[in-house]
């Protein structure tokens, strides 16, 4: 497959081009060492290889004498790759940025094992953080939505054309990165209580979390749950949606979060579902992916924008709400080619409730917008980046 340009590429360069450094987060193969290859550097370090990995870990001093030995006209650019294996560089890394000699691309899988030594911080407005999705529709438009959404967007598997090596690519994905990697860094005890959460956090992904209802299914206490649910968001594993709370009128509304696995395939293989699914299940996915586009949208274009959802549960809800800076663009999902006005019911409800809201929105397979009433429209799945810019 030809290179696609990732939206975080210009943001990248045009952070080195202000002098800054970049750490760039982003779940395994999600594309961030393809990304950071598009730089030329004047030294690269990849901590993938243990031989690498151990020489650093036993002497981190060492990268400042590379660095220091690198000779050119202008500040060199060292590219860092997977740095949360050797938490112990980011002392000498913010020592060279501090003095000014070099400016960074680092990338990590992890922000757990980065906070966990309290060295993330290195001098903030001189660090940019960027976070890297799978392909979102405005890199790497959809074809076929089923694909998508049962094999996800991970840069690999949409290279492949055949759905058996999809779906084993997908089930090494699981097994070797999230059973294996994800334990390990845990240092969780008791892998099988592990194993079974993940199955059921997969099922459970864009559903609202009963932390007491899971740890009564797994048999571990409630707060180990809420810990195993912090190790996969500092993972990039899951992340985390919050629901808007404040209101005038409601006094009840949802106060607990959602989880979204970063990708749909990862997350149907963690959660042994097969690929034969229930009209249903489907329409629960697409709302997820849904969800999934408007947060990598976020991230890529308007970092300022908060996704986060509505409900009361005894009335109305909405699938998804765009926020920004408390202007309110209200969006439901539907797993429908002809939306009616029954299906915009709750959207004029949060549009009578909250004034910041001028117009909301059902996304759906419709081809092209569609007005449905005076401040609600149907809009087409392919286009819903437009809505967070």
């Amino acid at each position: 497959m030809e290179y696609i340009v990732r939206s975080l590429e210009e943001k990248v360069g045009h952070s080195l081009e202000r002098n800054k450094s970049v750490l760039l987060l982003g779940a395994r193969q999600t594309g961030k060492t393809t990304l950071i290859n598009r730089f030329a550097a004047d030294l690269s370090i990849s901590f993938i290889q243990p031989n690498v990995r151990q020489r650093y870990e036993k002497s981190p001093h060492l990268l400042r004498g590379e660095v220091e030995a690198v000779v050119s006209r202008k500040r060199p650019l060292v590219i860092l790759d997977e740095v949360q294996k050797v938490p112990d560089i980011l002392d000498v890394v913010q020592d060279i940025i501090d003095r000014g000699i070099a400016n960074f691309i680092l990338t990590g899988s992890s922000a757990r094992k980065l906070r966990r030594g309290a060295k993330i911080n290195l001098l903030p407005g001189r660090v940019i953080a960027l976070k890297i999705d799978p392909f979102s529709l405005l890199e790497f438009p959809a074809g076929d939505l089923n694909q998508r959404l049962l094999y996800g967007s991970l840069p690999g598997i949409l290279a492949d054309s055949n759905d058996s090596d999809k779906e084993a690519d997908l089930e090494s994905y699981v097994t070797t990165y999230l059973e294996e990697e994800v334990r390990a860094e845990a240092v969780v005890r008791n892998l099988g209580s592990f194993a079974r959460f993940l199955e059921l956090a997969a099922s459970e992904s864009g559903s609202i979390i009963n932390l007491r209802k899971l740890s009564q299914e797994i048999g571990v206490a409630h707060t180990t749950i809420g810990a195993y649910y912090q190790i996969l968001e500092d993972c990039l594993i899951a992340e985390r949606v919050e629901p808007l709370t404040q209101s005038k009128i409601r006094k009840k509304l949802t106060k607990s979060e959602k989880f979204l696995f970063f990708d749909l395939g990862v997350r149907r293989v963690a959660a042994r579902e097969g690929i034969k699914l229930s009209r249903e299940t489907m329409g629960n996915i697409f709302e997820q992916f849904i969800g999934l586009e408007l947060l990598r949208c976020a991230h890529a274009l308007n970092p300022t924008a908060k996704i986060r959802f509505w409900r009361d549960p005894d009335g109305p809800e909405v699938d998804w709400v765009i926020d920004k800076n408390g202007a309110y663009t209200p969006i439901e999902v539907k797993w429908t080619e002809n939306p009616s006005v029954s299906d915009i019911r709750y959207l004029e409800v949060f549009l009578s409730e909250y004034p910041s809201a001028s117009q909301g929105y059902i996304v759906c397979r419709v081809p092209r917008k569609v007005k449905l009433s005076d401040c609600v429209f149907a809009f087409p799945w392919q286009s819903v980046d437009a809505l967070v810019k």
